[in-house]
């Protein structure tokens, strides 16, 4: 079955179930009228479905290759890449005096998402650049941001993130990259990065990398840490790539999946760079540009989810098999519950993305601080759970397949193989849950039940007119609550941390409880309405058991010693 982006499901949760329209009637993004939203969307569409997705088999083929120390992409990957620059889809939510769209982040997440299920390993490429336009727009210099932004934002030049280096992995402040002045206002950058996401490539004209090293001054850990714009050549005065940068691709990892996107370990040595931000800020800096990608990466797990659902739905259709009234096995009732929690997992990871998106854009026009909680707390929510479900979607996916799932030749395993890697780049997902529990209810839970109030609410109203679903989401908000008071009552982090995965998932369950009970009060009667149901009645009270392991705390958890974990 070929890939079919799902331009009228987006539609459908902006208009009636995220509230689209309290984006559009803000000063800053109120030229994203509706039609303007169908016509982006519908465009961005035909780019996924006409060439994006023909490149997805290809980049799995033909992985990218190292020639003479210069990355080679897999065919069409180039033609790929410009055709979204073309688009100007990289630039979506950039500012528009640097060549920009300047639309919300919620109709980018939602283009982002489509392209992630018709090719992931070229969709990685423009979302670096987008984290990197994000970062120097809010943390570069002036004429930095002239020199660089229309660059990137056109697709001219590529951008990536520089952090991780062999000793130093998610403990980003045991990084050893020296930084040296050159006392021109430049700087020497020198070390190694490794796990460097399209590193290089053979299409851009320039590769900006943007590396975290440490100034001779800073102190040990992440407060001694500045943020550099490094580039491949160095720019000219007329701003084109001049000379060679000292720095470049010693190798490309070989992956499980992903391989059409170059994963590289870069060697800098003396390489010229710009600070970005102010001397020691660097993690502040770099932080924008990973929340940004977070939101991006759950978006990539929805939407390989999305393509994996498709595969295993024309699959299932076509597959006979077995006694059915049909004659295919998508009429079994154990493929059909596959089929079916794929969808509607889906759907609720999708929603969880758009709202998340939906709070950033309204925390950008308004600059309330409410809404800046809501984005904060609702995104590790959305990578930990997008991603998750990506996996298991995908995973699902190969199980409906059965045996011809183990077999590349269908295309179902590469899904899965694609798909893995999002719960563990741009923060692991156990991180993400112990940054929910900790760092985003230092609030005393405060958002946490802001959030729980509001779906509560819904579903009292609910009760009207859906009166099962209504009362099954809110008691089990009721569940979430008493959780929640838990957590924040325990003063021991690692009886926090204990539960943080649990908890984040149960979190999850009952948010995506929410926007499905959303689909069946505007879709009453019809398909919306009969997949809320399912989701709601047999896949919502997954809560109850999570939220019994968050209360168990720590002590089983750590009841073996190491010890004991080898015998």
């Amino acid at each position: 079955m070929t890939f079919r982006a799902p331009v009228s499901e987006f539609e459908f949760l902006l208009k009636t179930v995220i509230g689209f329209d309290q984006i559009a009637a803000t000063d800053r993004f109120s030229e994203a009228s509706e039609d303007v939203v169908s016509a982006i969307l519908t465009e961005a569409g035909k780019l996924c479905d006409e060439v994006m997705a023909p490149l997805q088999r290809a980049g799995d083929l033909t992985p990218a290759a190292l020639e003479n120390g210069v990355v080679r992409t897999s065919p069409g990957f180039g033609a790929g890449f410009q055709a979204i620059a073309d688009g100007g889809w990289i630039g979506m939510s950039a500012p528009a005096e640097f060549g920009g769209m300047a639309l919300p982040m919620t109709l980018t997440s939602a283009v982002n998402e489509m392209m992630s299920g018709a090719c992931l390993s070229l969709q990685l490429a423009p979302l670096m650049s987008q984290g990197q336009i994000e970062a120097l727009e809010h943390h570069a210099s002036d004429a930095l941001k002239e020199l660089y932004l229309p660059k990137l934002i056109s697709g001219e030049w590529s951008g990536t993130m520089n952090l991780t280096e062999p000793q130093a992995g998610s403990d980003v402040g045991a990084l050893s990259s020296k930084a040296e002045p050159n006392g021109d206002g430049t700087f020497a950058i020198s070390g190694q990065k490794i796990f460097i996401s399209w590193g290089d490539n053979d299409f851009a004209e320039n590769v900006c990398h943007l590396v975290l090293a440490r100034l001779p001054d800073g102190k040990p850990g992440t407060k001694g840490i500045s943020l550099f714009l490094v580039p491949k050549f160095l720019p000219t005065d007329a701003g084109k790539p001049g000379a060679a940068n000292s720095l470049g691709v010693v190798s490309l990892e070989h992956k499980m999946g992903l391989h059409g996107s170059p994963t590289c370990v870069m060697q800098f040595d003396g390489a010229t760079g710009w600070l970005v931000g102010p001397e020691h800020g660097g993690m502040a800096a770099m932080f924008t540009m990973m929340n940004n990608a977070r939101l991006g990466v759950g978006g990539q797990g929805v939407g390989v989810g999305e393509g994996a659902y498709q595969q295993a739905l024309g699959y299932a259709l076509e597959r006979k098999q077995g006694k059915s009234a049909s004659g295919v096995i998508a009429d079994h009732a154990d493929v059909r519950r596959m089929l079916m929690e794929m969808k509607a997992d889906v759907y609720a990871a999708r929603a969880i993305l758009l709202a998340c998106a939906h709070a950033t854009d309204m925390q950008t026009a308004t600059g309330a601080e409410e809404w800046k909680s809501r984005a904060a707390f609702l995104t590790p929510i959305a990578k930990a759970f997008g991603t998750d479900t990506g996996i298991r979607v995908a995973d699902m996916g190969v199980q409906v397949h059965g045996g011809m799932g183990f077999i590349e030749e269908t295309g179902a395993a590469q899904f899965l193989r694609d798909v893995r890697v999002t719960s563990i780049y741009e923060g692991t997902n156990g991180i993400q849950a112990m940054d929910l529990v900790a760092r985003k209810m230092m609030d005393g839970g405060d958002m946490a039940n802001r959030i729980i109030d509001e779906i509560e609410e819904q579903a009292e109203r609910a009760r009207a007119t859906h009166p099962n679903m209504g009362e099954a989401v809110w008691q089990a908000c009721e569940s979430l609550r008493e959780t929640t008071e838990w957590l924040v009552a325990q003063g021991d982090m690692q009886d926090r941390f204990a539960g943080a995965v649990p908890y984040l998932r149960a979190f999850a369950r009952v948010l995506g409880g929410h926007y499905h009970l959303s689909a069946a009060i505007a879709d009453k009667g019809g398909a919306r309405e009969k997949l809320a149901r399912f989701y709601i009645k047999r896949m919502l009270p997954e809560h109850a058991g999570l939220l019994t392991h968050v209360q168990e705390g720590a002590a089983g958890t750590l009841a073996l010693t190491l010890e004991e974990m080898a015998s």
